[in-house]
């Protein structure tokens, strides 16, 4: 975040989060990235990828939210989206679990790759709670600022859109999802997909499906939950 001319954000975010971008608590944040990366800190993901989510997915286009937590914090995998990695990674266990549970719910086969950016383009809003993490740190960028700006993301879908579906998995997502108007938008919420947790509810969740239902009765079209075979470049 120090070279802000590289950080791309669609300009109906921009617009919705201006107030966000200008307060004194994410000055602070950009100043503890700034900090960090001059102390030798490995950040996740690429400066220009931090805010992949609002950038590949505009506002008036949101039909889905999927919360996540914090971004993967191996090499190389990370790209702004949650769950999501960039091609040829492997995928990490909570994202196999979610394919299983598509195979399961839709019939889709398990696909080649985790990169999810073709879900982001539909309309699916991939949104970590924090959006920077450093190298093997798992969490290092908690408690900094992040969760207030993405209450605000959140706030702002709840606000400005109309009949989104939110999947909440595992208990930090539903806190977070917690003030969504239920009778505007389908909440739909089940244990975390990790492997910890998947087998005590995920699995059989049937949200795929649940949300498509949802859309098509709101007239805006299913999500095409599979993932082309060639995911296409990525960009750092």
């Amino acid at each position: 975040m120090s070279k802000p001319r590289t950080i791309r954000v669609h300009p109906e975010w921009k617009q919705a989060l201006s107030e966000e971008f200008g307060s004194d608590y994410m000055e602070a944040l950009r100043a503890f990235l700034v900090e960090r990366k001059r102390a030798g800190a490995v950040i996740y993901p690429p400066g220009p990828r931090i805010f992949n989510a609002l950038d590949s997915t505009p506002l008036s286009k949101v039909r889905v939210v999927i919360l996540g937590q914090d971004p993967y914090h191996g090499p190389g995998q990370a790209h702004g989206l949650c769950f999501s990695v960039r091609p040829g990674v492997a995928s990490p266990p909570s994202l196999v679990n979610i394919f299983k549970e598509l195979e399961s719910d839709l019939g889709l086969p398990v696909p080649n790759h985790g990169c999810l950016q073709s879900w982001a383009g539909q309309g699916v809003l991939l949104l970590n709670a924090v959006l920077t993490v450093e190298q093997g740190r798992a969490g290092a960028h908690q408690g900094k600022g992040w969760e207030r700006f993405t209450d605000a993301v959140v706030a702002r879908v709840n606000e400005q859109c109309d009949g989104v579906v939110f999947l909440l998995w595992g208990a930090q997502a539903r806190k977070k999802g917690a003030g969504i108007d239920s009778s505007r938008h389908l909440v739909l919420t089940a244990p975390h997909p990790s492997p910890l947790s998947a087998h005590r509810g995920f699995f059989g969740c049937r949200h795929f499906s649940q949300a498509n239902d949802w859309l098509e009765q709101k007239g805006v079209g299913a999500v095409d939950w599979r993932l082309p075979d060639d995911p296409g470049p990525v960009e750092s």
